[in-house]
């Protein structure tokens, strides 16, 4: 047989039966990689070009951001900002009907930007609104579904790991994708107060509104500032040529530092924990990046991204063809893959192709980070699904009979992001970054 198909067979074939097994991805993607390589090379190189690789994969400054932004999520989600931002978010939709689930989507859009993890807000936010629309007498599932579907968009609100990710592999601006992001991200939130708008009427709770005095109202409000200070503080100072984005990271950990002594939910004993918890998930990321490194080495090695470019083209000249058939692949793999490692492994397949219908690679960024953000709420590895599920303390299946309105209405605005591309790109130019 042939080394280079070979070669393919053994990583297609060795990262479907990690899946499968249940083995972490980035352990399975390293060992695939490995023994493709073995398949090309004799084993002492394949040993030291991976080494190399993953070392080079890493040896970022651009990835400093990841571990600081990590850690500012960690602050502020022990922070407690949860309950501010959902009393803020209620003061802005109370008078709506079916108020406290649009409070929970406008909630889990606000702390998803600050604390950039869509796990974290899902539970976060969950925890508290979950037993407040029980009250209300909401149905269960429904509350549930509302919850876990919008999560995911602080994964595209700024500041984003997953756009520093993307950045990275494709060599564009992180503050025109933070930019880039906003668009998308406020798609998905109106995508999912629609859905709660119409299925509210059959599983919502009170039809009653509140409306605050405007004395509680701005008092409400101003205890939300400061948390949501950061994201003006993080974009802003980029922006004004303050720092840099990896900079601004670092800015944004001693923000949170502050702001959680001043609120006294985070004390010096609990910094251990914290530190321990952000490196957890840092070595997650970091690991992922390093052996997707050496992924992308034998990917190139074997011809893989031409091949599959030359197929696509081959069913279609049309982009928009194009382009729907790559996000059906990224909404499939998004259901058994992460964000991160399916970024590392599907923007250097798929990003030369669109670059060849003039497709601007920060627009094709907010598409990759949509699809895959859909993935996470999506069964059967969806962990954002799981968590909200947990938090309520629901079986998956009743959740996921009501949270497929979301994945409809989500599915249609990702169209709306693909075919309508100053919806991403219409923020960064006028900020002059495009």
């Amino acid at each position: 047989m042939d080394p280079i198909l070979l070669a393919g067979l053994v990583l297609v074939l060795g990262i479907a039966v990690s899946i499968i097994l249940g083995i972490p991805i980035a352990v399975g993607i390293g060992l695939s990689s490995f023994g493709a390589l073995m398949v090309l090379l004799d084993y002492d190189r394949a040993a030291l070009v991976s080494a190399q690789r993953m070392f080079t994969g890493i040896n970022s400054f651009t990835l400093l951001a990841i571990p600081f932004f990590v850690l500012a999520g960690v602050l502020m989600n022990q922070g407690g900002i949860a309950g501010r931002l959902i009393d803020a978010a209620k003061v802005l939709v109370g008078r709506m009907p079916n108020s406290l689930a649009h409070t929970n989507v406008l909630a889990n859009a606000l702390f998803g930007a600050v604390s950039g993890a869509a796990v974290a807000a899902a539970a976060a936010i969950g925890t508290v609104m979950t037993p407040r629309m029980r009250e209300d007498k909401y149905d269960r599932n429904f509350a549930a579904a509302v919850n876990v579907a919008s999560a995911p968009a602080g994964m595209l609100l700024p500041p984003s790991n997953t756009f520093i990710v993307y950045s990275l592999v494709s060599s564009t601006s992180v503050a025109a994708l933070f930019l880039a992001g906003v668009g998308p991200g406020l798609v998905w939130v109106v995508a999912c107060m629609v859905v709660v708008g119409f299925l509210g009427m059959r599983y919502g709770g009170s039809r009653s509104t509140e409306r605050p005095t405007v004395g509680l109202a701005l008092l409400t409000i101003w205890r939300a500032v400061p948390s949501l200070l950061m994201i003006v503080i993080v974009v802003g100072g980029i922006l004004a040529g303050f720092f840099t984005a990896t900079e601004s990271s670092a800015v944004a950990v001693v923000y949170c530092l502050l702001l959680g002594f001043i609120y006294r939910q985070v004390k010096i004993k609990d910094l251990p924990g914290i530190f321990m918890e952000a490196a957890r998930t840092t070595a997650i990321v970091m690991l992922l990046v390093a052996v997707s490194t050496v992924l992308s080495f034998v990917m190139s090695l074997g011809h893989i991204p031409r091949i599959v470019s030359d197929g696509l083209l081959g069913l279609s000249q049309n982009p928009n063809v194009i382009l729907m058939i790559m996000m059906v692949i990224l909404l499939i793999v998004g259901t058994f893959m992460d964000p991160t490692p399916a970024i590392l492994i599907f923007t250097p397949i798929f990003l030369p192709i669109v670059l060849t219908f003039g497709i601007d690679p920060v627009h094709f960024g907010t598409m990759i980070v949509y699809s895959l953000s859909v993935g996470v709420i999506t069964p059967p590895v969806g962990n954002v699904l799981f968590v909200g599920a947990r938090v309520a303390g629901l079986k998956i299946e009743p959740v996921v009979a009501k949270l497929a309105w979301f994945l409809v209405a989500l599915f249609f605005g990702l169209l709306i992001v693909v075919f309508v591309p100053q919806i991403s790109l219409w923020l960064p130019t006028v900020m002059g970054l495009l």
